[in-house]
């Protein structure tokens, strides 16, 4: 079974028991029935036991699974009539962003997806996924056009972060990411941002100033990726893992911190083990969350997204919560963020 992760070897290893009995009964004309129907039930048993109880850290691994669904895999699945659009006419096309017009059903929107390769070649002309400014320029141009002809702007995520090399850096990096988050804060459209995978650093914040953000059910996303946050904490990138535990990271979490409106299923096992099922999934959430967002006028859209992050935090005076917001001439605590976690 290729692709399983280090905490499925019990599967794997009870999977392939089966087989060879399957395999031995027919080769020698024996019946292995009743056998064969208590290890598949003893299977189910334990394919139970281990899904219902992922950690953070396999969370983390999942999210990063190689065969995890592409952004392109989703669109072609999800929306019909894609067109592609290249380039962020100043720099360059970066392929580590792709986006286009589609149709979600019969409604126009625009769509924008963090694109990983799906071999070594394509992870090394798509950056791994980590976009330059080129990037998320075309990702904002995209944007822009569909607020000029009033289409609703579906983003998906899914990246470890803004590439980090000189190269970005030369070209404008951070500009380009803070260009991006005033600037979706602005759109007149309904914006939805999908986690469908890794949602890392800025490089995910930059395609996620969304009216509702959500998850796929095993992805994560957080401020820094856990190896980066082992790196800073431990000096020690391998900690990744002790790292992901404590940074509340998984969309569960999120959840209950409010800074993700929606959980999107995904099939047993992870969203890797069936395309066709997680794209059904999230596509009756896009038609979910858009049937409310449609009925609201520019001005309502931009002041819902204004609200939606203006409450993610909490702030205390002399260790009491008061709310969000800071009166005139009072010092108020951040005592509790979800950028960082609770207690």
């Amino acid at each position: 079974m290729a692709g399983e992760l280090p905490f499925e070897s019990p599967l794997v290893k009870l999977r392939e028991k089966i087989q060879e009995l399957e395999q031995f009964g027919s080769e020698k004309g024996i019946d292995f029935g009743e056998e064969i129907a208590r290890l598949e039930e003893r299977y189910l048993q334990l394919e139970d036991e281990i899904y219902s109880n992922i950690s953070p850290s396999q969370k983390m691994h999942l999210a990063r699974q190689h065969q995890r669904p592409t952004s392109l895999d989703l669109i072609n699945l999800i929306f019909g009539d894609f067109i592609e659009l290249h380039g962020d006419r100043v720099f360059g096309d970066d392929k580590a962003i792709v986006g286009g017009l589609a149709k979600l059903d019969d409604m126009p929107v625009t769509v924008i997806g963090q694109q990983r390769g799906k071999d070594t070649k394509d992870n090394i002309a798509r950056f791994f996924g980590s976009a330059h400014p080129e990037g998320f320029r075309k990702a904002l141009r995209l944007m822009q056009q569909a607020d000029k002809f009033g289409r609703p702007i579906i983003t998906f995520i899914d990246t470890k972060g803004a590439y980090p090399g000189i190269t970005a850096e030369e070209r404008g990096q951070s500009e380009a990411i803070a260009r991006n988050l005033r600037d979706m804060a602005m759109l007149r459209v309904p914006v939805i941002c999908v986690v469908i995978g890794e949602g890392g650093s800025g490089g995910a914040l930059a395609l996620a100033v969304g009216n509702r953000v959500l998850m796929l059910e095993n992805a994560i996303y957080s401020a820094i990726s856990p190896n980066g946050a082992a790196s800073i904490l431990w000096k020690d990138a391998s900690k990744a893992d002790q790292a992901a535990e404590a940074m509340k990271i998984t969309a569960q979490d999120l959840l209950e911190m409010e800074v993700i409106e929606g959980i999107i299923p995904e099939p047993r096992g992870g969203a890797h083990k069936d395309y066709e099922t997680t794209a059904s999934e999230i596509k009756n959430s896009l038609v979910q969350h858009l049937a409310d967002l449609v009925n609201m006028n520019p001005d309502e859209l931009v002041e819902d997204r204004y609200r939606k992050f203006r409450k993610i935090g909490q702030f205390a005076e002399s260790g009491k919560v008061v709310g969000h917001k800071k009166e005139d001439n009072e010092e108020l605590t951040i005592i509790d963020s979800p950028l960082v976690g609770k207690e």
